[in-house]
């Protein structure tokens, strides 16, 4: 049984919301920090060896990305203007990485994206995305004209860290239950956005869990720490692995 489309497209979804944390805004007057580049972003998103041998790396060719067309969203404003925002062209500026991770039969599905910006910038990105967390109930993904799904939406704690926004999303298609954890968590100049998505189930454990690792993985290989404004040492951006 293939994953439902309508999981499919919100992964879509939260991977071009991903890539708009951080493209807007005008640079202050001091010097940049130096960023971790894409290879190094690469180098701190979930791997096969991280959740195990039940999960597959999906190819490039067929993982979301940010020139993917959003799918059409409803019911939240908000939320629906960080997903349906087309985010520019990849920029050396504003360097990102993502991947997906499928369990059997696709499921679940494990995203992850990171993008590195100006800490000005991803503040203001961060603190939108967290506010539309907090204010949305319900949001519609209509895949195509006879397949949509209505999500409640949720807000919860993922991880350790209890400021770090993250909601749950739970659906029903054809009589499919659909379920889906999404959370961000910015990690001194590096934006972070995780998504678990799920059929039949609404176990909170594994995404939980998952999201855990995800967050220390990006913590050791970047060198600082979760909800820290401040930029990775060049020692430590030196030292990452790529």
């Amino acid at each position: 049984m293939s994953l439902p489309r309508p999981l499919h497209a919100l992964t879509v979804a939260v991977l071009v919301a991903a890539a708009t944390v951080g493209p807007a805004g005008a640079a202050g007057a001091d010097p940049a920090p130096p960023l971790p580049s894409a290879d190094q972003l690469k180098s701190a998103l979930l791997g096969v060896n991280d959740l195990g041998p039940d999960y597959t790396e999906a190819p490039a060719t067929e993982s979301p990305s940010p020139s993917a067309n959003p799918t059409p969203v409803t019911g939240c404003d908000a939320l629906s203007a960080l997903i349906t925002m087309h985010p520019t062209a990849t920029d050396p500026a504003t360097p990102r990485a993502e991947t997906e991770l499928d369990g059997q039969d696709g499921n679940p599905m494990v995203t992850q994206s990171l993008t590195a910006e100006d800490p000005g910038r991803l503040t203001s990105d961060f603190d939108t995305a967290a506010d539309a967390f907090k204010t949305c109930h319900t949001i519609t993904f209509n895949a195509d004209t006879e397949d949509s799904v209505t999500f409640t939406v949720t807000p919860v704690t993922l991880g350790d860290r209890q400021d770090a926004p993250a909601v749950r999303l739970d659906g029903t298609i054809a009589g499919v239950r659909l379920n889906a954890f999404v959370g961000i968590e910015r990690f001194g100049t590096v934006g972070m956005v995780y998504g678990f998505f799920q059929r039949e189930s609404a176990d909170a454990q594994t995404a939980s869990m998952q999201y855990r690792t995800a967050v220390a993985k990006v913590e050791h290989t970047l060198g600082t720490t979760a909800g820290s404004t401040t930029p990775p040492t060049a020692s430590a951006a030196q030292d990452m692995s790529v």
